[in-house]
């Protein structure tokens, strides 16, 4: 058992809600506070004074320089498994084509397609692992890494096996999330329906049987597929025992309604919500998650953030980390820039990175700081929780730590008795 501190403020996110605005005064704030972990779990939480009467015989894990203690980050959506670049699709899109244009004439998610396809299994492992390592720095330490790069058995079999291997080389927590439905290769022979056919009863049974993943999801939009065929196809998994998530609304209306139609976990992307969709969200469990990354990378309209939360919605923000339409990453950069343009509290925004986004994933008991929850924490060198926004993700975590160990930087704080 040790304690952790002391922290010149403390945000345990304890008490916010999972749905609908969240004022700044909701925020509890413990000044001079101190966290008390025993076997990965937090077992108090309070002042540091408090937690030294309370438990005198725990080592304490002191923190001397002035910090800001948060839970850590959660980015539920993003594609971090894949080889090669998208530079030249981004110049196009600076030159004036559309995502759409791009895709037809070769470039977008095929061109990615193509290169994860030409990397060795081994490859793949390298480079997911170095960025989530670049992850973990920046205080996430659960990541949503899908497939959908390869886009046939062998190598959407090789992407989740090469994320299943990273798992156990890092630190990170990582939920890996199928999503062979991202669109129809170019190279079947066959329409969508047999595309979708051959993923059902071909390549999940196997994913099942190997455990690679436990969530499907699939890409409703007009270059991939529709929300007839997606919904039968997202029933199909639901009864094989999946987990449903959705890329919805992206470019045009269709996804979110099939979301909240199957209980999907997640409605993701949401840009081209109307009304409807924003009401139908804001009335069902299904979590609905922003992706500003992709919006900065598109140069596309934010998704309407500020609606969600006003009519109700559970809201969680991630980057949608991949190599064409957001290939920034930096989740906490994209969540502040966010943030100014669509009128976010803090609170909605700590609460959207934190145990919102675990709710996306169906994770429980991460993304706060209270009893019974797993101790995964960064602290942030300011004396003042409202810089780590205001700087828009150039101040990052001096110490992140997971499950009670303190995996950032390498030299973990003083301890002693």
């Amino acid at each position: 058992m040790k304690i952790i501190g002391s922290f010149k403020q403390i945000l345990p996110l304890t008490y916010l809600p999972y749905k609908g605005a969240v004022k700044d005064e909701q925020l509890q704030v413990i000044e001079n506070g101190a966290v008390v972990v025993d076997k990965e779990v937090i077992v108090a939480v309070g002042t540091f004074e408090q937690v030294r009467r309370e438990f005198p015989e725990a080592e304490i894990e002191e923190i001397e320089n002035t910090c800001v203690l948060l839970p850590s980050f959660i980015d539920c959506h993003t594609h971090t498994c894949f080889a090669g670049s998208r530079a030249n699709d981004f110049a196009a899109r600076n030159a004036g084509k559309s995502y759409l244009e791009i895709a037809q004439a070769g470039g977008g998610i095929w061109s990615t397609v193509q290169q994860t396809r030409q990397a060795s299994e081994n490859d793949l492992v390298q480079l997911t692992r170095q960025r989530v390592e670049q992850f973990l720095k920046e205080g996430i330490t659960t990541i949503e890494i899908k497939s959908g790069y390869g886009l046939d058995k062998e190598n959407e079999l090789k992407m989740l096996r090469a994320i299943k291997k990273v798992q156990a080389q890092t630190q990170a927590q990582i939920i890996s999330t199928c999503l062979a439905a991202h669109i129809k290769p170019k190279d079947f022979q066959g329409d969508n329906k047999a595309y979708l056919k051959e993923v059902l009863h071909d390549f999940l049974p196997q994913i099942k049987k190997e455990n690679l993943c436990q969530r499907v999801d699939i890409f409703i939009e007009k270059t991939a597929f529709n929300a007839e065929e997606s919904e039968w196809f997202l029933l199909e998994a639901k009864q094989m025992g999946f987990d449903l998530t959705i890329h919805a609304d992206q470019f045009t209306p269709m996804g979110a309604e099939v979301a909240v139609k199957v209980g999907a976990v997640s409605a993701d992307h949401l840009e081209a919500s109307t009304d409807s969709q924003i009401e139908l969200l804001a009335k069902s469990n299904t979590v609905a998650v922003v992706l500003a990354g992709a919006s900065m990378g598109l140069g596309e309209p934010f998704a309407p953030a500020r609606q969600l939360l006003d009519a109700g919605a559970c809201l969680a923000i991630a980057s949608d980390f991949n190599p064409g339409s957001a290939p920034m990453g930096k989740l906490l950069l994209q969540a502040s820039v966010l943030a100014c343009y669509q009128k976010l509290s803090t609170a909605e925004v700590l609460a959207g990175l934190t145990f919102r986004a675990a709710k996306a994933l169906n994770i429980n008991h991460i993304g706060k700081i209270a009893v019974g929850y797993r101790a995964d924490l960064q602290a942030y060198p300011c004396a003042d929780y409202r810089e780590i926004l205001y700087q828009q993700g150039r101040l990052l975590p001096q110490y992140v730590w997971k499950s009670g160990k303190c995996i950032f930087p390498d030299s973990a704080p003083q301890r002693k008795k």
